[in-house]
């Protein structure tokens, strides 16, 4: 999975991102997956990205966090924060973290995510990709997802820590994708700018991607600030 431009938000499949971006799609761990999904999962929320539209409805971005992390020290805070664009509400909103090393060598069990759902702190499990990018998603049982009204802005803080293990000197990026569960799928709403970091070393400018990607981030710097609604804190 590439955070890359995309022309238009829509409909995705989130298996093809393995087990922790399938957790998005109904309130049970991983393991449950195979399981009946439960009446309200069967009826999703309206849908917040208006059929034609070439815009995500929820710019999004990652704030806040250190230039460089150092395994084995304790979590460091940033926040992901969630712009409603439109004049609909959306809920049911999963964002999810990918994060990909310049070495590939980062490991699932080597990055140590949670996140702030307004009442509880939750661990995030982070699955590898063929591409050896991690994925995970902010999700847990009993979590319907954010909610952000028109034009304000919800607030999503997470920790971040590495362990032991992981390997110095590298280099990592991290982007959110905003993910509206819908049914046994979902819809992609927003995607973030990087969010670049070193481990053991200070952050180094990101590789030129390759030549049949277009870097582009979709969401620019937020262009205004509200009451956030819904879990998770305001800006």
């Amino acid at each position: 999975m590439r955070l890359r431009t995309s022309l238009s938000p829509g409909r995705i499949s989130l298996r093809p991102l393995g087990l922790a971006a399938a957790a998005v799609l109904a309130p049970f761990p991983a393991s449950a997956l195979g399981g009946p999904l439960p009446v309200a999962a069967a009826t999703p929320a309206p849908s917040c990205a208006a059929p034609g539209e070439h815009a995500f409805p929820l710019a999004t971005r990652i704030r806040g966090g250190p230039t460089e992390y150092q395994p084995g020290d304790g979590s460091s805070t940033w926040y992901i924060d969630l712009t409603n664009t439109t004049r609909r509400s959306c809920a049911g909103i999963h964002p999810v973290v990918v994060l990909v090393d310049d070495r590939h060598e980062l490991k699932a069990g080597q990055a140590r995510l949670d996140f702030d759902d307004g009442s509880r702190v939750h661990p995030v499990t982070f699955e590898s990709t063929d591409e050896k990018e991690l994925v995970g998603v902010l999700d847990a049982p009993g979590f319907g997802g954010f909610s952000v009204l028109p034009g304000k802005t919800v607030s999503v803080r997470v920790r971040l820590a590495l362990t032991q293990e992981a390997v110095v000197p590298d280099q990592v990026t991290a982007n959110a994708a905003a993910v509206q569960r819908r049914g046994q799928d979902g819809d992609w709403v927003g995607e973030s700018d990087a969010y670049r970091f070193g481990v053991g070393t200070p952050m180094s400018p990101a590789p030129e991607p390759p030549g049949d990607q277009d870097g582009t981030p979709v969401a620019q710097d937020l262009t205004g600030t509200g009451t956030g609604t819904g879990a998770g804190q305001t800006a």
